[in-house]
């Protein structure tokens, strides 16, 4: 029961970490109608600027400050300097040209940090275990994750349904040449979502930093995923993808915890071995086929943010 537990927890972890890129995505996407290939990169950059902050300041808190800002810096030039003019394009020209923007980031990241990968170690008050129920130990470092990561999903909620921020962000969504029509400066209003998605991104490569190593092309397997959980919560909606990610989170978590056992009771186990990991990560594919089965526009449709 214990062992459960921690695997629902690791869970929700990982699938809040997935709602952090994610929630980036399906914003730029429902509000932009901007197909981003480099949001992975830009999961990536925040993990080398958290990684190189930290290490400077002495700070593991200070280290993730800077590189949460560097990272909404970094987007917001990227959107003026090179996504701006893919507006109004077709979505093949958006994958064409964050794709370039891939293999830009890429090398750009092999020239100033080297093709060797960083590691970014946790202060000894997060490097510890902590009692989360009677029984259950638990990392207290994730567990620092599933609380930060709440705390931004309430924010974010906050900022896009109870501001006026959000007022016209959703407006934008809706209709943007109204929206400028009426006075709104649409480019800014453009900058400043996508500078909120990159920082979004960039919390979520911060804070797997110390669990994986910092290395190139880190966010391109993960953007597959967040990619996955947009379509399932349906394009545009942040709703649909909190769910969404937490479906992904729990299924990934428990399938590779408990799939190789049940296999083991059917196959040699070898062939469980070999098995249970490639079944683990169709369960995800297939959740995501089930639902545009029957909800083609995914979970939540992207007018019911």
């Amino acid at each position: 029961m214990t062992l459960f537990i921690e695997q629902c927890l690791n869970g929700l972890q990982f699938g809040l970490l997935l709602f952090m890129l994610a929630a980036g995505l399906t914003l730029v996407f429902g509000i932009m109608d901007l197909v981003n290939l480099a949001h992975g990169s830009l999961y990536m950059l925040g993990a080398y600027f958290a990684a190189t902050f930290a290490a400077f300041t002495g700070s593991f808190i200070l280290g993730a400050v800077l590189a949460l800002a560097a990272t909404l810096l970094v987007g917001m030039a990227v959107e003026v300097i090179a996504l701006r003019r893919l507006y109004g394009r077709d979505h093949l020209d958006h994958v064409l040209g964050t794709f370039g923007l891939i293999l830009f980031f890429d090398e750009a990241v092999r020239l100033i940090w080297g093709p060797e990968g960083l590691s970014l170690p946790l202060p000894s008050w997060l490097n510890a275990s902590i009692q989360v129920l009677p029984g259950v130990q638990y990392s207290a470092y994730r567990f620092s994750i599933i609380v930060v990561t709440l705390f931004v999903a309430a924010g974010l909620y906050i900022l896009v349904m109870r501001t006026r921020v959000g007022m016209l962000i959703r407006a934008g969504a809706s209709n943007r040449e109204m929206v400028g029509a009426l006075g709104v400066n649409i480019k800014l209003l453009y900058t400043l979502v996508f500078g909120l998605g990159a920082a979004l991104a960039g919390l979520a490569g911060l804070m797997q930093a110390p669990i994986l190593t910092v290395q190139i092309g880190m966010g391109e397997n993960i953007l597959i995923l967040a990619f996955v959980i947009t379509v399932i919560g349906g394009i545009g909606s942040v709703r649909g993808a909190l769910v969404a990610a937490l479906l992904v989170g729990f299924i990934d978590t428990l399938g590779r915890s408990y799939l190789p056992d049940i296999l083991r009771e059917l196959l040699s186990p070898a062939a469980a071995s070999t098995l249970a990991p490639a079944l683990s990560s169709m369960l995800i594919y297939l959740l995501m086929a089930i639902v545009l089965i029957f909800k083609p526009e995914g979970l939540f449709a992207a007018g019911r943010k």
